[in-house]
């Protein structure tokens, strides 16, 4: 069959394609803004690029097109397929329905950590030899893609994200999944351009656990009030909830390496290059979800033990001059505290200075910008870049909301202004953390020549 997917560079549709690919159909793509590391990932695959949504491509004459939820109606190429009345599907729900059906579906959701715990979950099975088939948002260095299909193999472990499935369909993406063993990593309020409140986000991950089997297994954090009201709602399957002394949990050696235990029996240690307390949670329900399959405790530590990280996920960059390059996909106030919390337990007095661009959605209208000084406190120094107008125009002005920072704070709206005030103000023994869920102007790239060069 010959799909073509429009959309087709970003982290999903991108995984999608290659999945498509391996299961044997013929895949062709389309998107605007056809740049790498995707589009030689695909090229590379045998996958023919079109830039833009020129109605043209109907003469393509697909089976089927695939349609992103980038793309809205007013789209020229939605518009033709509309009105030759051309068979046309989300991927989630072709996903779903092609590649999942018959498959163990291990599927991580949650406001924060979906790719990193993905990541470990795919890794520790990878390690078992189970060689599982996965779809992340991201790539771990031992993965080395973000998607894999091998159709004689049973598993399939898919960040499961609550984002909408496409403009004819609202519901998340996750409820196209139907998993057997789901990760319920964690619930707060975000993309407040599609829910208008936390009530609307916790309704979806309800409709989520109703496709769980009673034979399933539901993984859940004690703590997390979000959650807690949303399997209060019903849930149908086996629950493990985590973080209680009295079960399953995770007791911390030091900044990095924790113990893993069950009540008092202690399973084992993880020692890695991860920080902070939300990694140490994902790593636990990576463990259980693995064990769900048949991996024992033991083989998901000895391979946790192993695990390199995600890129984008506290991604050293480099060191220059003794000046550590960070780049983080923090993008929510809770990953933003949890992430800096982290590097602060493990580098001590050492300075950090914090580089953010509210770049997501809900960051750029502000409807969690009163949270950002409390989830910024740990650091030494604050640069908040946002640029004044343009799609990435921020909604607020970072001086008057983060002014609680007093001296710590600088606003930029200038990269290059930017790269040059941390290049100045960095020394030896400084860790910089740049957190944004974009390309961020390339910054790092910028920023470590920046700091290579001698200073007046």
């Amino acid at each position: 069959m010959h799909l073509h997917i429009l959309g087709i560079c970003g982290t999903f549709m991108g995984g999608l394609a290659l999945i498509a690919r391996s299961a044997g159909h013929r895949v062709t793509g389309c998107d605007s803004g056809v740049y790498p590391p995707m589009s030689t990932q695909l090229q590379e695959q045998g996958i023919d690029l079109i830039e833009g949504f020129d109605p043209s491509q109907l003469a393509l004459k697909p089976d089927l097109f695939i349609v992103g939820n980038a793309l809205s109606r007013g789209n020229p190429l939605i518009e033709a397929i509309l009105e030759a009345g051309l068979p046309y599907i989300s991927g989630p729900q072709w996903l779903g329905q092609e590649i999942l059906q018959g498959q163990h579906v291990l599927a991580v959701a949650g406001t924060h950590g979906k790719t990193t715990t993905s990541s470990m979950l795919a890794w520790i099975l990878q390690q078992a030899g189970l060689e599982p088939n996965f779809l992340i948002g991201g790539v771990a260095p031992g993965l080395e893609v973000s998607a894999r299909y091998q159709s004689q193999r049973s598993f399939f472990v898919i960040e499961a994200d609550e984002y909408d499935t496409a403009f004819f369909d609202k519901r998340s993406k996750f409820v196209h999944y139907r998993p057997r063993t789901a990760i319920l990593n964690n619930l707060e309020y975000d993309h407040a351009d599609i829910f208008p409140d936390l009530a609307a986000i916790e309704t979806q991950f309800h409709h989520l656990l109703r496709t769980v089997p009673r034979s399933g297994l539901v993984l859940a954090p004690a703590q997390d009030q979000a959650l807690a009201r949303v399997l209060a709602r019903g849930c149908y399957s086996n629950l493990i909830t985590t973080g209680q002394a009295t079960g399953w949990h995770t007791q911390s050696v030091d900044a990095l390496s924790f113990n893993v235990l069950n009540g008092t029996q202690l399973l084992g240690q993880v020692q890695w290059s991860l920080t902070g307390a939300h990694n140490q949670h994902n790593a636990l329900v990576a463990l259980l979800a693995a064990e769900h399959v048949g991996v024992s405790p033991a083989q998901s530590i000895a391979a946790l033990n192993q695990f390199a990280g995600v890129k984008r996920r506290m991604e050293t960059r480099g060191t220059i001059n003794g000046v550590t390059v960070y780049d983080d996909f923090a993008h929510h106030p809770t990953a933003i505290q949890t992430t800096l919390e982290g590097l602060r337990a493990k580098v001590g007095a050492e300075r950090i200075l914090a580089v953010l661009e509210p770049r997501s959605n809900t960051m750029k209208l502000g409807t969690m910008a009163a949270r950002l000084p409390a989830a910024l406190a740990t650091a030494d120094l604050v640069f908040c870049f946002g640029q004044n107008e343009g799609k990435q125009a921020l909604g607020w002005d970072p001086t008057v909301v983060l002014a609680s920072l007093g001296t710590r704070l600088q606003a930029h709206d200038q990269l290059d202004a930017l790269v040059q005030a941390l290049a100045s103000q960095a020394r030896s023994g400084d860790h910089i953390v740049v957190m944004s869920n974009g390309g961020f102007g390339g910054i790092h790239t910028k920023l470590l020549k920046a700091l290579a060069t001698p200073r007046a």
